[in-house]
């Protein structure tokens, strides 16, 4: 998991939102822990010096890791240790573990078809444009019905508030205006959601959260182990209700 997950950190060139000022002062607070630490760092205490080497020099580390594992369970089916029904059902496990592996992988080392990213772009920023004269008929519409409406209580008994609804019957079109800001705002952020979910593994606050993810698993694993207590890991602190 460590291994996987410092790849899914590693940055791409077109992962947008971490160069965004909002995610450049989102990210001044946050505390990301596969930028703080290097993977040599977070696998010492778990491979010999000779596993970390060779891990260290491939390239897809994540996979050289399970490989390890795979040999390491044919060691033990050798010695005995391990009888072969348990054996196979362990290396269906591998293999699981290699092809939801290679989806993640591909999460993050393709990017998001642009021609989608890019249209949807225009096309929200054309509805935004063309919005406000297809409110602006109906709109004045709604002053002349307000209006007409108004003329009935002529004169008006309550001088103040008559003519201040007259008033906004006469210049109710420019409640376009205000109409048209709201929902262009909900159309483009909408649209900025999406993008900003094409890369879920960049850190930022809506990402899944695979460092938390990482540490409650390897906590588990070594409670079900045996481990002494204060040997194992405190889960990931939050901060600002998200989790890394």
């Amino acid at each position: 998991m460590s291994s996987l997950r410092h790849a899914l950190r590693t940055p791409k060139s077109w992962e947008a939102e971490p160069r965004k000022k909002t995610g450049i002062d989102y990210r001044k607070h946050l505390e990301i822990r596969e930028q703080k630490y290097s993977l040599e760092e977070e696998l010492k205490g778990y491979l010999s010096e000779e596993e970390m080497d060779y891990v260290l020099s491939k390239k897809n580390k994540q996979a050289a890791c399970l490989n390890l594992q795979s040999k390491h369970l044919s060691a033990l089916k050798t010695e005995g240790y391990v009888w072969e029904f348990a054996h196979l059902e362990i290396e269906k496990m591998f293999v699981e573990l290699f092809t939801l592996q290679g989806k993640v992988e591909r999460i993050k080392n393709f990017p998001y078809p642009r021609q989608f990213g890019t249209l949807n772009k225009f096309f929200v920023w054309i509805f935004v444009i063309l919005l406000p004269f297809g409110m602006m008929n109906e709109f004045d519409k709604i002053g002349i019905i307000i209006v007409e409406s108004m003329e009935q209580y002529k004169p008006y008994p309550n001088s103040g508030f008559h003519y201040l609804i007259e008033l906004m019957g006469h210049y109710f079109i420019w409640f376009t205006v205000p109409f048209s800001v709201i929902i262009s705002w909900v159309f483009n952020t909408m649209e900025c959601v999406g993008e900003a979910s094409e890369n879920p593994f960049e850190g930022e606050g809506n990402d899944v959260p695979i460092t938390t993810m990482s540490r409650d698993i390897e906590i588990d694993i070594r409670q079900m182990i045996g481990d002494h207590e204060n040997n194992i890991p405190k889960p990931e602190p939050e901060k600002f209700n998200t989790q890394l």
